[in-house]
């Protein structure tokens, strides 16, 4: 019975091995080589494969140099456009200022985060959640998204760069298709068109950061690095200020301290491993600037100029206008109708501090944006279709920039150029 079974087992491979030779055979003679292709593929037939597909069609590899057709060229032309990704945030009473601040920025190309920090009454991110799913433009392109679940943020601690890091982490969860991140708040309004800042960033490597640093502290050592602070706000429901611990603390030696502005361009690239941090420096530091004052003006900066492969990739600016005392407060000058000459010179993508419904707001809206409506336009662009215009999405691919794009355009060239110096990076 053994020798039976034996003899049984190798039934199966002695048919496959018969048959093979059987088609080799036909092949050599040329004799019925047809015939034998297709009792081999009716074999194999019965192993699914994926390449059965392209190997029965007989323009397989015609397929492959054909010239791309017309629709082909648009897509490709889209794909070299840059796509942004932005946290708008915001606290109690901004409810109006970041919706104004959001239709301002909106472009379908674009990915959108928004968030009322737990300050805010139910009634103000309950009345958000529903602008955003009752907007039309907002449901058909699904392209903004609140957060929910509110964070406490105060600024002074650690909660807003909390705060984020969790907006980064949702954004690149939420789509694999953007290329740079952008923090605002509700005080922050845009001076130039989406259409402008896209063809700025159409022709940038794309792992270039926009972050001011300085390892130079000033005062901030004394003030911020040395002391140590407990912030509430990780673990408290109602905001209430930082409070003081003993003993103060000296400079780290594992890194070095950088310091700048809170508010930044980051690249996707970048995002990604402050997000999951593989060598764990982003997460040591997080732990560190746990108890520093103002940490969303030192975290981001310290993470980036502490590793080489990002390092070479800052350029010193936040890409905003913003006026400060000398030496800055806690936060800078509220601007009016008398900063809009400087503003506009500045060639920045942005500006604060703003107060709601300033008269400024509705300069900027007309002269800069072409924009109408404190509420209910969109910034116009190539991609608006429909009547009333921008009602519809027409061609995100095509872009309008205006004349007034050109200032900043000669601010990133002169900021990329100064970057590629060394000069201004991460000293």
């Amino acid at each position: 019975m053994g020798y039976v079974h034996v003899e049984k087992k190798w039934v199966f491979p002695l048919v496959i091995t018969s048959l093979l030779c059987v088609f080799l055979f036909a092949t050599s003679f040329n004799v019925g080589l047809v015939s034998s292709l297709r009792t081999i593929n009716g074999i194999f037939a019965i192993i699914p494969s994926r390449l059965s597909a392209n190997q029965t069609r007989p323009d397989f590899a015609e397929s492959k140099l054909t010239t791309a057709s017309p629709h082909h060229d648009r897509e490709e032309e889209e794909d070299r456009l840059p796509r942004f990704a932005y946290l708008v945030s915001g606290s109690k009473g901004d409810l109006d200022k970041l919706w104004r601040t959001l239709r301002a920025l909106y472009h379908p190309r674009n990915q959108y985060v928004v968030h009322l920090d737990l300050e805010s009454s139910v009634e103000e991110r309950l009345e958000l959640s529903s602008r955003i799913l009752k907007d039309s433009m907002y449901s058909k392109m699904g392209n903004v998204f609140m957060i929910t679940k509110a964070n406490l943020v105060t600024y002074r601690g650690p909660t807003m760069v909390a705060n984020t890091l969790h907006a980064c982490a949702i954004l690149l969860k939420r789509s694999s298709d953007w290329d740079w991140f952008i923090n605002l708040s509700a005080s922050d309004y845009p001076l130039v068109t989406q259409d402008d800042l896209i063809d700025t960033f159409s022709t940038l490597d794309r792992n270039l950061n926009f972050i001011e640093h300085t390892s130079e502290l000033g005062w901030k050592e004394e003030k911020r690095a040395m002391p140590l602070m407990i912030d509430p706000g990780l673990y408290m429901l109602n905001k209430s200020d930082i409070f003081w611990v003993s003993p103060r603390r000296s400079l780290p030696t594992a890194f070095k301290l950088f310091t700048g502005s809170a508010w930044m361009v980051l690249s996707r690239s970048f995002v990604e491993y402050c997000i999951w941090g593989w060598d764990n420096l982003p997460r040591t530091l997080l732990m560190y600037y746990t108890n520093f004052v103002s940490s969303p003006e030192g975290y981001f900066q310290t993470v980036i100029c502490n590793v080489p492969e990002f390092s070479k990739t800052a350029v010193n600016h936040d890409l905003h206008y913003i006026s400060w005392d000398n030496p800055p407060k806690q936060h800078p000058h509220v601007l009016s109708l008398n900063d809009t000459g400087k503003m506009i010179s500045s060639g920045a993508a942005f500006a604060r501090k703003f107060r709601q419904d300033n008269e400024v707001l509705d300069t900027i809206d007309r002269e800069l944006l072409r924009r109408k409506g404190k509420r209910g336009g969109f910034t116009p662009g190539g991609w608006c279709s429909g009547k009333p215009k921008c009602s519809k999405v027409g061609n995100v691919g095509k872009i309008k920039p205006s004349q007034r794009s050109q200032r900043l355009r000669e601010l990133v060239g002169r900021l990329v150029s100064e970057a590629k110096s060394g000069n201004t990076q991460c000293k």
